[in-house]
């Protein structure tokens, strides 16, 4: 929800979309600070190039303007979604570090989620995404961010899990009441699976029943197992 607050001699009006309050808020009183000393819409844009900040703070989305007639300074910010968290393997190394994969495909530092966190902007646990070492790269990360934007709040709330095998074979773990689904995906037509599998487990649930594997690597044929207890 946007807000006003007045500095000097102009009022400035800011909204920061799904931004932590606390790292936007930093950054708008900076490139206020920055606009009372230069009174330049140039040079604040410059600041923001120059020292990095739209990536510092987190932001994906931004617009700057100035009203002269009324004297206000327009700051709107929107930052990234969160989809899961990744383990970063370096390059021949087995030394990793995580990263936050986001909703524009990138990846991000995992403060990020600690912030957001932190302001309760995030309460569900987010779903870990492991990969065999060297396979994360542009085209898996835009495959796997687009597949997961699209997938309903109720299935993707049970998504514990995304594993890319060696042959970059997709396997979900679901957890529903702390029992666990596994769901093959195959290595192709995920977009339709997905699909397929927001079906199966709704009916499941309609029937009160967890099944223990779904395997859909044949898009045409789905085969679903249960458990001894079922």
């Amino acid at each position: 929800m946007p807000t006003e607050s007045t500095s000097g001699n102009f009022r400035y009006r800011t909204s920061f979309g799904h931004c932590p309050s606390r790292t936007a808020g930093t950054l708008t009183l900076k490139l206020v600070k920055t606009f009372e000393h230069t009174n330049s819409l140039r040079e604040l844009k410059k600041d923001i190039v120059n020292e990095n900040l739209v990536e510092k703070h987190f932001i994906s989305e931004y617009s700057v303007k100035y009203d002269p007639i009324q004297k206000l300074l327009s700051l709107n910010f929107d930052c990234p979604i969160p989809l899961m968290r990744v383990q970063i393997y370096k390059e021949n190394s087995t030394d990793s570090y995580e990263a936050l994969l986001v909703d524009s495909g990138k990846l991000v530092d995992p403060t990020y989620e600690e912030l957001l966190r932190g302001e309760q902007k995030i309460i569900n646990p987010l779903p870990f995404l492991a990969l065999p070492v060297g396979e994360m790269d542009e085209k898996i990360q835009k495959q796997i961010t687009t597949l997961f934007k699209g997938i309903r709040k109720e299935l993707k709330n049970k998504i514990s899990e995304v594993i890319i095998g060696a042959n970059r074979e997709l396997t979900i773990i679901l957890s529903s009441d702390r029992t666990p689904t596994s769901v093959f995906m195959g290595s192709d037509v995920w977009e339709e699976k997905i699909l397929k599998l927001q079906k199966i487990v709704a009916f499941m649930e309609e029937k009160g029943k967890t099944p223990a594997i779904i395997n859909l690597t044949n898009a045409k044929k789905v085969v679903v197992k249960f458990s001894d207890k079922f």
